[in-house]
């Protein structure tokens, strides 16, 4: 049900694992087909943004879904290949209040640690995003995933323990920053998540991956709000190949970050 006045109002917040490139499912996919299957009231989403992520041009220009059944309305989001929470802290304010959210679904952090921010300023990054929302919206809610190290952290043992310590710093956030009249969750890492089989490069999710990241998120609002119900995949039609001709985008290790949109 999506463009109901009273509905419950969802934002996707993240980073290149949640825009997503031409040619993907995303994992947003995912979770509008469950908020189909199961949240039984009205409900949208919502964002400035609609695109994937062109990596032949390496701008946010494509509308190649792979689901060609995604309805458009359901496709925005404030996520960008390359953005963090450093990005998305100064820019959340407006959106929330440009398009009424009530819930953001926030999956952001190992952009920042890669190429921007040591975990302690990532962490105060991520509080700086938390007030910002509210100050646009009060009673916001917001589900975080942790970061999940991409295979970077295989070789990189200094960065392996940066993800491991803004993990412990993004737990304190939440816990000191929840509020009943805002209530923030940290979902858990998806069980079973293997960087090896759930990505197609060692970073982004493949379809398996998409489907484990929307469980997350579905199965945290579930178990803590009621919201929904637990996740269960729905069946997809066969998988279509990346609509680019363009070699598969570098994991996070590039040796420079990548151009920022944030308008």
């Amino acid at each position: 049900m999506i463009g109901h006045d009273d509905a419950m109002r969802f934002m996707f917040v993240g980073d290149s694992m949640t825009i997503g490139r031409a040619g993907d499912f995303t994992w947003r996919y995912r979770m509008w087909q469950h908020l189909e299957a199961s949240f039984g009231a009205p409900y949208a989403i919502v964002g400035p943004r609609s695109e994937l992520h062109d990596t032949g041009t390496g701008t946010p220009v494509s509308y190649a879904y792979a689901a060609e059944e995604f309805p458009v309305p359901a496709r925005a989001h404030l996520a960008g290949w390359g953005e963090g929470w450093l990005h998305m802290a100064p820019v959340i304010a407006n959106a929330v209040a440009a398009h009424r959210a009530d819930i953001l679904l926030v999956s952001l952090g190992l952009i920042d640690l890669g190429f921007y921010t040591d975990s302690e300023q990532t962490a105060r990054n991520a509080r700086a995003f938390l007030a910002a929302a509210r100050t646009a919206n009060p009673r916001i809610r917001c589900v975080l995933l942790p970061v999940i190290p991409n295979i970077r952290a295989e070789s990189d043992a200094p960065f392996a323990a940066e993800c491991a310590r803004f993990n412990e710093l993004l737990a304190k956030a939440v816990a000191d920053l929840d509020e009943p009249m805002s209530p923030l969750l940290l979902a858990s890492r998806p069980p079973g998540y293997d960087i090896h089989t759930d990505t197609y490069d060692g970073t982004h999710p493949g379809p398996s991956g998409e489907h484990r990241l929307a469980g997350a998120y579905a199965d945290a609002m579930h178990q803590a709000w009621g919201l929904g119900g637990p996740y269960a995949p729905a069946r997809d039609r066969p998988e279509a190949p990346p609509l680019t001709a363009s070699p598969t985008a570098s994991p996070v290790r590039a040796s420079a970050p990548p151009v920022v949109r944030t308008g």
